[in-house]
């Protein structure tokens, strides 16, 4: 989705930028980015593939849109910046999650139609339950068996042991 949203901010607005928010700058940098199967520069295309200047925490696109990463671990480092789309990676790990999550609404003013992701496993602490009984978020939820391909049978016979019918 962001390197979708990296393609489209740089055809309607020549530039964009979005937000990229996990627990600590290690999760952004192992998860977000750098991930071996589903991070940003292992899925994108190599004629569309960013610049990731970690020092500045910043991936740029070959067509000027510029992710910048940010830690819940400084919620205030969002203060300030703003953005046109954000992915929010496991906000129930967040040590500041509802400091971090005001602040990135603050900010997430550019363009027509501001947008945030959020991924992760679900934990019922209060600012999930607040985003889940927003009447404009849209829920998209998946099941363990629906990804069986991606996963060994070890894994998935540990995960069914310890969480099914949680």
């Amino acid at each position: 989705q962001v390197i979708a949203w990296a393609e489209e901010l740089g055809k309607l607005y020549g530039r964009g930028h979005i937000a990229l928010i996990a627990k600590d700058p290690s999760d952004y940098r192992d998860v977000m980015i750098e991930g071996q199967e589903s991070g940003i520069l292992a899925c994108s295309p190599p004629w569309f593939r960013p610049h990731w200047e970690p020092s500045l925490r910043r991936l740029t696109w070959p067509n000027g849109v510029i992710a910048t990463c940010y830690s819940s671990e400084t919620p205030d480092d969002l203060r300030g910046p703003q953005h046109h789309k954000a992915w929010v990676d496991e906000p129930a790990k967040w040590k500041h999650a509802a400091d971090t999550w005001a602040q990135l609404q603050l900010g997430l003013r550019l363009g027509t139609s501001p947008q945030t992701l959020l991924t992760g496993t679900p934990r019922p602490i209060p600012i999930l339950l607040a985003i889940l009984a927003d009447e404009d978020t849209v829920v998209t939820r998946g099941k363990t068996s629906e990804n069986k391909a991606n996963r060994s049978a070890r894994s998935l016979k540990t995960i069914y042991t310890q969480y099914e019918g949680t």
